[in-house]
């Protein structure tokens, strides 16, 4: 039987039964058409998640009673937050998709000289909300229950002076430079260029604030790509990858 897992960002304790808010009770009662008696995992973005059971369900409304709570947390012990250009439809929807899966804890949308993407203040909130609902829909398929936070975008110099990581990286393939000889960090920043790759100026101003060059191998990495390789190698290193 199918056990499906919901996020819905609202008080959850054991032991009690909770109506959904709008979002939540749309998905679980329209879109997978549950009833009740079926069993499903809710999680708020807290840490742990519940295992409960429909209790009701109408046109309106889907109430669910909350069996137990799960302790288990998959968060990895090492922080990774990523600036990432701005691209175009899927590609932006498939690096925020990935990087999720991936344990990434943070993700800002940069928007460096070369980005083809312009969004004025209405598109740029609708964006926002789309790829946070990505986030979240990635949650639930991959156990994680911690929503990553999609940052509103800024330029390359915002997110550069932001950084509070231990080890920072500017990904680009006009380096040689490698993931190794360095010390496990708690906490990471990468940042990746858009299609056409950084600037020159862009990679001198990462540098001087601190970001080391690393190249993912001989090969040139499509731009939502790059993040997921980086995520991977980095979570082998010094996470929880085996």
């Amino acid at each position: 039987m199918r056990n499906p897992r919901i996020y819905t960002p609202q008080p959850l304790v054991a032991g009690t039964t909770v109506e959904l808010i709008d979002t939540a009770a749309n998905h679980v009662g329209r879109v997978l058409r549950m009833k009740a008696g079926e069993p499903l995992i809710l999680f708020n973005g807290e840490g742990g998640s519940f295992q409960g059971q429909v209790a009701s369900v109408s046109k309106k409304q889907v109430s669910v009673l909350l069996e137990s709570r799960r302790d288990s947390d998959s968060e990895s012990p090492l922080r990774i937050e990523l600036g990432q250009s701005l691209s175009r439809g899927e590609r932006m929807d498939y690096a925020i998709q990935k990087a999720t899966e991936m344990g990434i804890t943070d993700i800002t949308p940069i928007l460096s000289e070369r980005c083809e993407v312009r969004l004025n203040a209405e598109r740029q909130e609708k964006r926002i909300k789309h790829w946070q609902q990505v986030a979240i829909s990635a949650c639930e398929q991959c156990g994680r229950n911690r929503v990553p936070v999609i940052h509103p975008p800024v330029t390359v110099a915002q997110w550069l002076d932001s950084r509070t990581t231990d080890l920072n990286f500017v990904l680009h393939h006009r380096t040689d430079k490698k993931l190794e000889g360095y010390s496990k960090p708690d906490s990471v920043s990468l940042l990746i260029g858009p299609e056409g790759g950084l600037t020159a100026d862009e990679i001198g101003m990462a540098e001087s604030h601190g970001f080391k060059a690393l190249a993912m191998g001989p090969r040139v990495l499509r731009t939502e790509t790059a993040p997921v390789a980086a995520a991977a190698l980095m979570h082998y290193l010094w996470g929880d990858l085996s």
